[in-house]
């Protein structure tokens, strides 16, 4: 099975904590045993905004590392992705949730996973266990 990847587990991947980096590690080593691995566009952009990082940093880390980058998402992800995202507001607004909010990006990642019939690997299980109850997911 392919896993699509979250943005945290490549940040945790360049983080300094060395206890986090050898778990991402193992996790990505793991996933990659059971089948490819993929990331969704947002992933690339909101890895463009870790110090350091740029586009020719981003396409020699991901060839390397044999991650597929999903570049043209289909209209059943965004209509996922929206309706999770509505989902999520609806919920904050009904129980008056303070702190931070999440951005669509978050719901386009789980929603690329699910209508791939990915697994996804990440460090926030809460979020899409909610938003996306079918999807299979992975944690560090």
């Amino acid at each position: 099975m392919t896993s699509a990847i979250d943005t945290n587990v490549v940040v945790s991947l360049w983080d300094r904590d060395p206890e986090l980096n050898l778990a991402a590690q193992g996790a990505l080593d793991a996933a990659l045993a059971r089948g490819g691995l993929i990331v969704a566009a947002p992933v690339f952009a909101e890895l463009m905004a870790c110090p350091g990082r740029d586009q020719a940093f981003l396409n020699t880390f991901f060839r390397e590392a044999g991650i597929a980058i999903d570049w043209n998402l289909e209209e059943a992800v965004w209509r996922s992705a929206g309706e999770a995202f509505q989902a999520y507001a609806a919920r904050r607004r009904r129980h008056g949730v303070a702190g931070p909010r999440r951005i669509l990006a978050d719901f386009v990642i789980g929603a690329h996973a699910l209508q791939g019939a990915y697994a996804l690997l990440t460090l926030d299980d809460h979020l899409y266990r909610v938003a996306f109850p079918g999807l299979e997911i992975m944690t560090i």
